[in-house]
């Protein structure tokens, strides 16, 4: 995907990771998690950085450390939690080794003044879950909050737009969380809020009618709000170019398979065609218990019945081949699938079959057009599609 301006979320293994990259979204700026070990090239796009917290400590030998591109570029800085500690100890501070652990509700109180600040009460409601804590500035820094055992909670370096903060605002315990981010974004870094569904929904039609050209696409529709969001955003790109596929696996609701039919062939017109497959998958799943073969099994099963039904649609029209497959991957897929170590074992519940379970020999590639988005993200995209509410806000099933 065309990046717009984006915010750089380096995640040293928060389990809040994504939910800075999402509170940063809210606020109409585009975002990316990153590893704090990427290539220096994936990070120097960005055009500000937030470093998230994590579980280690810095004196622990296999710690996270600060990735050298993000001071080296000069650009705006937040650091929290464990990031606050990244940077003071990167630039020469001193990092206190735990004694005790600040946890839970805790009071700020400001004691300077600054433009991440701006409008805010002179004492902060805060969420504090951390052990080591930064005892001594580095050079250039002021102290900007502390919290009630006296502990810096808040510093900065004005001149240079770099501030950290030793609790989370990400989280709705913290009550002015995104009055700080949004100061962080829009009055330190100067950014825009131009990530909306609208812009989306443009740059990504105009995405797909480059990559696709005159080739056809695939697409599993099973009236969820993933594939059916990218029904239509794909339709609108390419229209009769797209075929969708509604695959009965026979664990369908009542009447679902009638609804997806009116709902898509004939309120927005798209070429939609059923197969029954019920007794392929349930013989796939028969005394299966585990859950994640289950997901590598129904995976592997779509993809094939995909590939004989795009076999049979080319061998029966004289068209362009179905070279591509599309799906509704979501970032939080992404992201777990491809979260190792540290970040693996603070994320992973599961992986998403979209992207663990699909076989090696895939005849198709793959286009993602959501795979940048969050699921609140898509429902609003969806919305802007002009697809039912029903449809929008419908919830898995099975769940």
């Amino acid at each position: 995907m065309k990046r717009p301006p984006t915010v750089a979320v380096i995640d040293f293994g928060s389990q809040t990771a994504q939910l800075i990259a999402r509170r940063v979204r809210d606020l109409g700026v585009y975002s990316e998690l990153i590893p704090w070990n990427a290539p220096a090239e994936q990070l120097a796009q960005a055009d500000a950085y937030i470093l998230s917290g994590g579980p280690a400590s810095i004196y622990e030998p296999d710690a996270p450390t600060l990735p050298p591109i993000v001071l080296e570029s000069g650009k705006p800085v937040l650091g929290i939690c464990y990031g606050m500690q990244a940077l003071a100890h990167a630039l020469g501070g001193h990092v206190a080794p735990a004694t005790a652990r600040e946890f839970g509700h805790t009071i700020v109180e400001l004691t300077g003044d600054a433009p991440l600040l701006s409008g805010l009460p002179e004492k902060l409601d805060v969420w504090m879950s951390h052990s080591d804590h930064v005892d001594a500035l580095p050079p250039g820094w002021v102290a900007l909050g502390a919290s009630h055992n006296d502990n810096m909670a808040i510093m900065g370096d004005i001149a240079r737009k770099r501030y950290a903060l030793q609790f989370h605002p990400e989280v709705q315990h913290t009550r002015q969380g995104m009055d700080i981010l949004r100061n962080f974004l829009f009055d330190v870094a100067e950014l825009e809020a131009d990530w909306t569904p609208a812009n989306f929904i443009e740059t990504m039609t105009q995405e797909i009618r480059e990559r696709v050209g005159d080739s056809r696409v695939l697409l599993g529709l099973s009236g969820g709000v993933d594939s059916s969001v990218v029904a239509a955003l794909v339709h609108r790109a390419i229209g009769d170019q797209l075929t969708c596929v509604f695959v009965d696996h026979g664990m369908m609701r009542l009447g679902e398979a009638d609804e997806v039919f009116e709902t898509f062939q004939q309120a927005h017109g798209i070429h939609l065609i059923g197969i029954n497959a019920a007794e392929l998958f349930l013989e796939d799943l028969k005394g299966v218990t585990d859950p994640e073969e289950k997901r590598k099994r129904i995976g592997h099963r779509f993809v094939r019945v995909f590939e004989a039904e795009a076999a049979r649609l080319a061998a029966e029209s004289e068209g362009a081949p179905y070279r591509f497959l599309a799906q509704g991957t979501l970032y939080p897929d992404v992201i777990e699938s491809a979260a190792t170590g540290r970040e693996q074992a603070a994320r992973t519940i599961k992986t998403h079959h979209n992207v663990g379970g699909l076989p090696e020999d895939i005849e198709f590639e793959l286009l993602e057009p959501l795979r940048y988005l969050f699921k609140d993200e898509v429902r609003r995209v969806g919305l802007a599609l002009g697809l039912p509410e029903r449809i929008v806000w419908r919830h898995p099933f099975p769940g």
